[in-house]
């Protein structure tokens, strides 16, 4: 007899759940569906509403057996989770009650080699989330050393990114760098890690994996999706893996979250009224058997708040100093 397949648990999946508080009747956007953990637990409380989003068409039909199950409670989008608010306007959902985001790269993307996400797995150099657009191979090909070094020290924090950046340039004149395997063997003659340290390559492909998929950029505009299609008392939770994301979320929520502005030294200036309460005023983090279980689950951070009935902020804010895919790739 064939075993069950195992369900996927995404990380903090319990406490994001809990977070949003599902009720019954309510409209949730699972807004990186990935395996569908989120979705399934949502749907546990009796006549939610859920809609699905993600870019990877692999997503997408890995989800049809929930959808079926859920018997017409589940829609599943193929999208940009930035693009939410049409999604849900497209679907008859133009308020809802809760959003939960899971950012950045899937245990199942990193463990397929042909998608080219890891190092640890021999593959072509790709790390396109869509299948859509430039690959990590093309960036490497065509990015000039000052972007690559940009690039590489913005996207993945790594000191050594000009090194890095010069090693790539200096590779490629002998002939394209088109396998994971080929440029983890590059970066790791240029940066030494130290004994149980990480692999000298993870900044780097972590760097062009964001950069790739536009993940930051994609993940400023989903928040401000999300403040807009959000009821009054509707919740969003966001799990991200690493400092740069966290940030965006500390900072989205804590701007959107004040009461006031000025202090002794300075007048009170008028501002609008917050537009979120928070709920976690330090982010949830994994438990040690989380952690054990799962060793990705370890960078986890969860940060969730309650719309309030003030209008969505619209602060007006531009888009950080960062490289741009499409100006790097047409040499810009």
């Amino acid at each position: 007899m064939t075993a069950p397949p195992v369900r996927h648990v995404p990380v903090l999946g319990r406490e994001a759940v809990a977070m949003l508080a599902p009720r019954a009747g309510g409209v949730y956007v699972d807004a990186t569906f990935g395996a569908g953990g989120y979705s399934r637990a949502i749907l546990a409380t009796a006549e939610t509403r859920v809609i699905g989003i993600d870019r990877d068409p692999t997503a997408i039909a890995g989800g049809s057996g929930l959808v079926e199950e859920s018997g017409g409670r589940l829609t599943l989008v193929e999208d940009r989770f930035s693009h939410l608010a049409a999604v849900c306007a497209a679907q008859d959902a133009a308020a809802v009650d809760g959003v939960v985001m899971d950012v950045g790269v899937s245990s199942m993307q990193l463990d397929e080699a042909d998608r080219g996400f890891s190092f640890r797995l021999d593959g072509p150099l790709d790390m396109r989330m869509s299948g859509q657009g430039p690959t990590a191979a093309d960036v490497v090909a065509r990015a000039s050393e000052a972007d690559l070094a940009d690039i590489i020290y913005i996207f993945g924090e790594e000191r050594r990114s000009r090194a890095v950046a010069r090693a790539i340039v200096m590779a490629r004149r002998h002939g394209p760098i088109a396998t994971t395997r080929a440029l983890a063997d590059i970066v790791s003659k240029v940066v030494r890690a130290k004994p149980h340290e990480i692999h000298p390559a993870t900044r780097t492909f972590q760097a062009l994996r964001i950069f790739v998929n536009e993940e930051l950029d994609e993940l400023i505009a989903a928040l401000a999706a999300a403040e807009r299609v959000l009821k009054p008392g509707g919740r969003l939770a966001v799990v991200s893996f690493h400092s740069l994301e966290d940030r965006i979320v500390k900072n989205f929520l804590a701007w959107r979250g004040k009461t006031g502005g000025g202090s002794r030294h300075r007048p009170e200036i008028e501002r609008a009224p917050p537009s979120f309460a928070i709920l976690t005023k330090r982010p949830l983090t994994p438990c040690d058997d989380e952690i054990r279980a799962n060793p990705r689950a370890r960078s986890a951070r969860l940060r969730a708040a309650e719309r309030t009935d003030a209008a969505a902020i619209d602060d007006g804010a531009e888009r950080p100093a960062w490289p741009s895919l499409a100006n790097v790739m047409r040499g810009g």
